[in-house]
């Protein structure tokens, strides 16, 4: 039997179809080629792979795309926390309505689908695990505009409102998804297991941490911290860093991301779970802007404009405990391994860098300040 994976022309999705196809896997690629991401470009597939180029919310494009198909593998989706806060319908409409129409597609072949696994995303958390020395474990709500204008970016305790310190985020966290996008990946995530639930089809949703590595959209100013400081260092300009750039995230090199889908396809414990794909191990922004200064060779300080954007949050690095005893996973790659392997291939590339444009947006908006 083939598997299909959606959104698999994308920066994860070409890394996973050449991964699956090197292990002998039959596969079948569904993408629309987003212009944003693709620019363009005719998507570099492995020889044999089926590529059918529509969108999964199309009836039309998943019944072509699903013939023959046992296993699935659901990636596409718009990227973007700042730009889904102003694109609501096109985020909306793109991700969370064009899943359950690619949902009701397979559906009508649930006989013949074995597994389905679903991306989902660190970013239906909105914040992630604190301790409190007080209350222990706690889950602080989105900051508070008035805290953000005040310029008081850390978190505190729900109930004592004293500090409090980051901890692995566990999947049984209450999901408190702070922006559009966020909102649509807790779609992709619980449309697909309810469905899996309803018709008997294994499924599985692994929550994505911060994904970077070579082939990341270089100018497209919505995706990967790590890429889109790098599009600015490759035009001398310098990083935009936000607040005050030591909120930390869990950065993940794409291989690990890989390793773990390719697990979860196969992984009989993980059904009709969900999965943290991280490292476990937090990293600040402003750690990602000297490292890629250091690695690209340019003395730029980055701009620390001391503002907030809508839909942020402070902190958030993954528990990784469900992914190594469901999936046997383990990441691999460290930051700096990985960081190593992002610059040498930059040295091959160029960067339209679109940050100030959308970053005026973003301000033009209010979303920004």
């Amino acid at each position: 039997m083939r598997t299909l994976v959606t959104g698999g022309a994308g920066f994860i999705g070409a890394h996973l179809v050449c991964r699956l196809a090197e292990a002998g896997r039959d596969i079948v690629v569904l993408d629309s080629l987003e212009d944003q991401v693709h620019e363009g470009r005719s998507p570099t597939l492995p020889g044999g792979v089926d590529f059918v180029r529509g969108d999964v919310g199309d009836p039309e494009a998943a019944q072509r795309a699903l013939e023959g198909v046992g296993t699935v593998v659901h990636l596409a989706a718009l990227v973007g926390v700042g730009q889904s806060m102003y694109e609501i319908d096109r985020y909306v409409r793109r991700n969370s309505l064009a899943t359950a129409t690619f949902l009701e597609q397979v559906v009508e072949r649930r006989d013949q689908i074995e597994r389905v696994v679903v991306a989902s995303s660190m970013s239906i958390y909105g914040e992630g695990e604190y301790e409190c020395a007080e209350h222990g474990a706690v889950a602080p709500p989105p900051r508070s505009e008035e805290q953000l204008i005040a310029r008081r970016w850390s978190c505190t305790c729900p109930h004592c409102g004293r500090d409090v310190r980051s901890i692995p985020t566990r999947e049984s966290k209450q999901l408190i998804p702070t922006s559009v996008y966020a909102i649509t990946k807790r779609d992709h995530e619980e449309l697909c297991l309810v469905t899996g639930r309803a018709y008997g089809i294994p499924t599985v949703a692994l929550r994505f941490f911060n994904a970077y590595g070579p082939g990341q959209a270089l100018s497209n100013p919505y995706t990967g911290v790590a890429v889109i400081f790098a599009s600015r260092l490759m035009n001398r300009h310098p990083p935009v860093i936000f607040e005050d750039g030591e909120q930390s995230r869990d950065f993940i090199h794409v291989s690990d991301i890989v390793e773990g889908i390719a697990l979860a396809l196969d992984a009989a414990p993980a059904v009709d779970q969900t999965i943290n794909l991280g490292t476990g191990r937090p990293t600040t922004i402003n750690q990602i802007a000297d490292l890629l200064g250091q690695g690209l060779g340019v003395e730029i300080e980055p701009a620390r404009v001391g503002q907030f954007r809508a839909g942020d949050i402070r902190d958030c690095y993954a528990d990784v405990s469900h992914a190594r005893n469901l999936l046997g996973f383990e990441a691999r790659v460290t930051l700096d391994r990985g960081m190593d392997e992002l610059i040498a291939w930059l040295g091959d590339q160029e960067a339209v860098d679109r940050v100030e444009a959308a970053t005026s947006e973003l301000a033009a908006r209010g979303l920004a300040r």
